[in-house]
């Protein structure tokens, strides 16, 4: 029996994840959830973020070499169980259906690109016909019209869903695989095993031990880290901060954690008020979003540069070789919107696929930064450096330019 298909986004959170799951650039527009009724959830029962189960998966899949091609990390695969897909085997180019949370920040807009270059290969090589794609500007409810607006189109030969939120968006996956059409999901997870694959990198406990841990290594007992977080009540994000907060207690850091927005001068506001009371050792950020706003404001108070965690945007990558600080940039997969549309090839030639396609996801260590900084010069700051899209036809210039199809 296949596992349920909410191990990134967890049933009791999943109608919280109302942005981008992963973890990467967040949408500080999006407002709190409320109930049924339009009332304000935000004072419910407190959610229990840390899962030792699921911290304890991610923790020993980080430590699993990849399975699958070595230059390209969108095919490879973690821990992965097979479903036989041969039902759906059949001759022709194929049109797909994408029902799409939103493009609505960079990480998104990055990853957009990248399907659109790997669909006109799939269109050339003659698999795909076409894709329709429907955008629910993080909705909720445009998402549920979106695919039961393809359900009743009654033509699409499979789903493809990034799913807005988890919970709410589970009965319309469920009504999309009732079709008998193969349902992929990616990005986030649903509560529902019909999908034929689930796609994501490792997960949010994945980066939050990934950065506590090197923060420890780098930082004596007693040190003091602001952690800078985008948003309460997301579930990804709470992971991180859950695997962090763990590991910092454990190694005796003293780590205090703030609500930014991704807001810049929020976060300048929270480095100097912390840094006229003491000495910051570290700072950990959940996505990195405001990285460069952070090490700015260690720069306005005239005192060394912390050990620090961003990401993989342009923006952290620069501002950390800039300076020559101490740092570290996880990773959310960005290459995994490639996966979906090489997942459907896969399955209409009747290969088998992960039933829970986890893909790799490893950080940016110091000695790889020159690496990444060249090989994405002339990419806009807000452009991820693993977006995996090298050898697409478009490369470089529709992610220079930010052609957004």
């Amino acid at each position: 029996m296949r596992r349920s298909r909410f191990t990134v986004a967890s049933a009791l959170v999943g109608a919280l994840a109302l942005f981008t799951l992963a973890g990467c650039t967040t949408d500080p527009s999006v407002t709190a959830p409320t109930d049924d009724a339009g009332g304000d959830t935000s004072n419910e029962e407190e959610v229990e973020w840390f899962d030792q189960a699921l911290y304890d998966e991610q923790d020993a899949q980080r430590g699993i070499a990849p399975e699958g091609p070595e230059d390209q990390p969108w095919l490879q695969y973690i821990d992965a169980e097979f479903v036989d897909t041969s039902e759906y085997a059949s001759d022709g180019a194929k049109k797909g259906c994408f029902a799409n949370a939103s493009i609505s920040n960079p990480w998104r807009q990055t990853g957009w690109i990248t399907f659109n270059e790997q669909l006109k290969v799939l269109q050339d090589s003659g698999a795909i016909s076409e894709v329709e794609t429907r955008d629910a500007q993080d909705s909720d409810d445009t998402q549920i019209a979106d695919i039961d607006y393809f359900i009743e189109e009654g033509n699409c030969d499979f789903f493809i869903i990034s799913p807005n939120s988890t919970a709410a968006m589970t009965p319309a996956v469920e009504r999309a695989c009732d079709t008998g059409k193969p349902v992929i999901v990616f990005d986030r997870g649903v509560q529902t095993d019909c999908p034929v694959t689930f796609i994501h990198p490792i997960g949010g406990f994945a980066w939050g031990i990934d950065t506590a841990e090197f923060l420890i290594e780098e930082l004596d007992e007693g040190a003091t880290v602001v952690a800078l977080r985008i948003l309460p009540g997301v579930d990804v994000l709470e992971q991180r901060w859950a695997a962090a907060e763990k590991l910092f207690d454990e190694a005796g850091i003293e780590a205090t954690d703030y609500f930014t927005g991704a807001d810049p001068a929020e976060i300048k506001s929270i480095i100097s008020d912390a840094l006229a009371t003491g000495d910051v050792d570290g700072v950990w950020m959940d996505a990195g979003d405001g990285a460069v706003a952070a090490i700015e404001a260690f720069e306005d108070a005239g005192v060394d540069y912390p050990v620090m965690t961003g990401e993989d945007e342009m923006s952290f990558l620069r501002k950390w070789e800039e300076t020559g600080l101490t740092g570290l940039a996880p990773v959310y997969s960005n290459f995994q919107w490639r996966t979906p549309l090489l997942a459907a090839e896969m399955i209409f030639a009747g290969e088998e696929v992960p039933s829970e396609w986890v893909l790799p996801q490893s950080p940016i260590q110091a000695g790889e930064l020159g690496e990444w900084l060249a090989l994405n010069e002339g990419m806009p700051d807000g452009h991820y450096a693993k977006f995996g899209g090298e050898d697409l036809p478009g490369y470089p210039t529709v992610w220079e330019d930010r052609i957004i199809p």
